[in-house]
Formats: C-alpha cells, sequence, structure tokens
C-alpha cells in the first residue's frame, strides 16, 4: 500500500508540466528525437542525484520520532501548498531557448541533467516523499526500490512526452489538457497533504 501511494504521488508530480517537461517539448520539436531522449536521460539522472540524497538523509531522520512528526507536517504543508498552485495555475506557454538548436547528443543530456538539478523543487520534492510518506520501518531495501523505480518512471514519462512532442495533432491535443492535468493533480496532491496533517 506505501509503495502505490509513494509511486502515484510521484507520478502525479510528473504529470504537472514545469521547466523539463518544456525543455523536452522544445527539443522534440526542433531536433530529431535522439537529442529529446538525450534531455530525458540528463532530467532522469538529475532526478536521481536528489532521490539518492533523500534516501540518505530521510533514512537517518526517520530513527528519530520527533523528527519524523516534523518532517511529516511539513510534507502535508507542502503538498498542500503545491496542491494550492496547481489549482490557481494559468495555462503554461512554451518558451524559446537557443541552446536545443545544437546538434550534440552529449549537450543536451547535460542541458537535461542541468535543468533537474538546477531545480530546487525538485530536492524538496523527494525529500518531503521519503521523508513523510515512507514509514520509519520501511527498510533500505525497499527505499532503493522506491529510487530505481521513480529514476525509470521519471526517464519512461519523459520519453513518453518527447515522442507525442513529435507529433504536431497530439501536441495540440496535450497543450489542450494542461490546465485539467494541473487542476486534477493539484485536488489529489492536496489531498495527500492533508492525509499527512490528519494523521499525524
Amino acid at each position: 500500500m506505501e509503495f502505490f501511494l509513494v509511486a502515484w504521488a510521484h507520478f502525479l508530480a510528473l504529470l504537472s508540466p514545469g521547466p523539463d517537461f518544456f525543455l523536452i517539448i522544445q527539443t522534440a520539436l526542433r531536433l530529431p528525437l535522439r537529442y529529446a531522449f538525450g534531455v530525458c536521460l540528463g532530467i532522469a539522472l538529475g532526478n536521481g542525484v536528489y532521490i539518492a540524497l533523500a534516501l540518505s538523509s530521510a533514512a537517518l531522520l526517520t530513527q528519530h520520532e520527533t523528527f519524523f512528526v516534523v518532517v511529516r507536517s511539513l510534507g502535508g504543508v507542502y503538498l498542500c501548498y503545491i496542491g494550492w498552485h496547481l489549482l490557481r495555475a494559468p495555462k503554461v506557454r512554451e518558451s524559446a531557448s537557443k541552446a536545443l538548436h545544437v546538434k550534440a547528443w552529449g549537450k543536451h543530456v547535460a542541458l537535461g541533467f542541468g535543468s533537474a538539478v538546477l531545480n530546487p523543487k525538485n530536492a524538496l520534492f523527494y525529500w518531503v516523499l521519503f521523508g513523510a510518506m515512507v514509514s520509519p520501518d520501511t527498510g533500505m531495501q525497499m527505499r532503493l526500490w522506491y529510487g530505481v523505480w521513480m529514476v525509470a518512471v521519471v526517464l519512461g514519462w519523459d520519453m513518453v512526452v518527447a515522442l507525442l512532442a513529435g507529433n504536431r495533432h497530439t501536441k495540440a491535443r496535450l497543450y489542450g489538457a494542461i490546465g485539467w492535468i494541473q487542476k486534477g493533480s493539484g485536488v489529489v496532491l492536496g489531498l495527500f497533504g492533508l492525509g499527512l496533517l490528519v494523521g499525524l
């Protein structure tokens, strides 16, 4: 049950368009698909860095009940905060980037990695996810499985986005649904946050 809740919260966060999403979209539209896949790999690796840090720090924090309660409280507030902003968010639009015109696969991996690592929301999200939603009784082996699963899902989902972006008809439909995706994700993440607060 815990894995389902953690995996679902993580996937909902992926559904909310952010800088990484639009970086993939623009790359897929302007260059051959392999460059967009390079961006996807970089983003997954960047997420992996924060997941590894969250795994180690959260495992230490949850050994102390007081810290766990504090983290859980902050996690509930943070998820409610994200949910509220997603509900109020205006329709997002893509922006241009000259860096996306460079035809060097390694540079696009680095571009994706930088986008993920330089986004502080990623660090906070994974720290909250592991610190607030994963039980102190969950062993390190299972936590590692959570981490591997999340990196794989980030990579898989981003590659799907890249594939869809290559089809202009699909892209038009995807952009039309962004508002509903944001609001739906906002509601569910807000409910997760309230659940954490109520469960204290």
